[in-house]
């Protein structure tokens, strides 16, 4: 397991968009108050397609969203996703298909009628999950944090605000992140990029002013 140190001298060596494999554990807290266990991993799904994926085991529930998507010179595509929730009581299964060659996005599993589609693709379109990797390169680049989010069976503008700079701990030490939020209706979700990892420092979702899901960076490899 590579410290951060190295980790970021490795990750600048190369090109900010480059696309390369790594697992993260993550320390998770659930609706404030549960602890969890997280992990994400990145692993080639062949040719120039990845899989992506995030894990998240707590006493009362597990989660699991899985995204292949296709790395065409550093422009980065949806291919398929997955959402599966586990719950004591309850199972809930997502999967979604985004067609390039015909345009459109459809959703299967338990979802609402109107959740289905199709929605229309365009250029630059990304779901939830890729959503995380492409703010950590775009945050390293300097570019605009606008995104047009299809997830879900709808398709929404993402403007991310750059809140500057913070110190928060990595792995035990402390290290400058660049601080970005969203605000939409109720929902805020703030990140945390450092310079060189290939991941989130840390992801906050909240709903309704109070924390839904707490995700902190452990270690990564």
């Amino acid at each position: 397991m590579l410290p951060a140190t190295a980790l970021l001298l490795a990750c600048l060596a190369s090109p900010a968009w480059a696309v390369k494999p790594f697992i993260a554990d993550y320390q998770a807290t659930v609706k404030g108050a549960i602890s969890a266990n997280a992990k994400m991993t990145l692993a080639s799904a062949g040719a120039d397609r990845w899989s992506y994926e995030l894990s998240v085991n707590s006493p009362i529930a597990s989660v699991s969203q899985t995204t292949v998507f296709e790395d065409r010179a550093g422009n980065w595509r949806p291919l398929s996703g997955s959402d599966s929730t586990q719950m004591l009581i309850k199972k809930s299964q997502k999967n979604a298909t985004y067609d390039w060659a015909s345009g459109e996005a459809r959703w299967t599993g338990n979802v609402k009628p109107d959740r289905m589609g199709p929605v229309k693709l365009k250029a630059g379109d990304v779901d939830g999950m890729l959503l995380n990797l492409v703010i950590v390169r775009d945050v390293a680049a300097g570019k605009s944090l606008t995104y047009r989010l299809v997830d879900n069976g709808v398709a929404r503008e993402q403007v991310y605000q750059n809140l500057g700079q913070e110190t928060i701990t990595v792995s035990g030490k402390p290290a400058v992140a660049t601080k970005v939020m969203r605000n939409s209706d109720n929902k805020q979700i703030t990140v945390w990029v450092v310079p060189g990892l290939p991941v989130p420092a840390r992801i906050l979702q909240q709903e309704n002013g109070k924390d839904a899901l707490d995700l902190v960076l452990k270690s990564v490899k």
